[in-house]
């Protein structure tokens, strides 16, 4: 069974910041800790070694997996999910500026994707991001950690945020 709406990637495209001033913006606050059940962990995992696969094939370094930047990606994630925020990169900067509170960074991006029905959602995820150029930017881009999030709606959707962090 597929969803009506194509796999990934809002047509918002992925958005990309890069180290600037958060132009007055109030530093965003810490998201509520959101735990991983064993299905959407073992998907995040799935992503992790996808994007890093494709990393290699283009001889890149691999990214490394980070526990502050998951938390951020899952709590996305679950926005979305729970309709709390639209599908997309809504609050994007917001997210970085949190980050940095955190651990320094020069530039920050994110892909999100959501599909349902699929036998592999995180494959289906990055196919899609593999397809869209502002995505596969991203995922090729001058990064060295990441954090994966996960999380499923009601009806089933399934939300993935990645987000990616350069030093």
């Amino acid at each position: 069974m597929r969803s009506a709406r194509p796999a990934v990637i809002g047509l918002l495209g992925a958005f990309t910041l890069l180290g600037c001033p958060a132009h007055g913006r109030p530093r965003a606050a810490r998201p509520a800790r959101v735990a991983a059940t064993s299905a959407d962990a073992t998907l995040e995992r799935q992503v992790f070694d996808l994007v890093n696969r494709q990393r290699r094939t283009l001889g890149l370094r691999a990214l490394a997996l980070d526990a502050r930047i998951t938390e951020q990606a899952r709590a996305h994630s679950a926005a979305m999910a729970d309709g709390r925020t639209p599908f997309g990169h809504e609050g994007f900067a917001e997210r970085s500026d949190a980050l940095k509170g955190m651990l320094r960074w020069r530039r920050t991006a994110e892909n999100v994707a959501s599909n349902r029905g699929h036998r592999d959602p995180a494959a289906e995820a990055m196919r899609g991001w593999l397809a869209s150029r502002a995505h596969r930017e991203n995922l090729d881009g001058p990064y060295d950690l990441t954090g994966i999030g996960v999380a499923r709606s009601r009806s089933g959707e399934v939300f993935f945020t990645q987000f990616f962090v350069g030093r």
